[in-house]
């Protein structure tokens, strides 16, 4: 849905202003390959936490507690 909805306004934004469009259109990617190592780095850091957090509660799951609901 989030696609259609994008190509709809794409294209309002086309019959309104063509060369706006198109150079939308065009730095597109460029936009998202430079945005691209920020995305890596959020996901590293996510992947270093969950680690942490894994670490940390290693002893907890070892004796026998159960995570909470929620």
């Amino acid at each position: 849905m989030r696609i259609f909805n994008s190509f709809v306004l794409w294209l309002i934004l086309l019959v309104l202003c063509w060369p706006l469009a198109l150079l939308a259109l065009l730095l597109y990617p460029l936009f998202w390959l430079l945005l691209l190592p920020f995305r890596l780095v959020g996901i590293t850091v996510d992947a270093v936490f969950e680690l942490l957090r894994a670490i940390l509660f290693l002893p907890a799951r070892l004796l026998g507690a159960r995570p909470q609901q929620g």
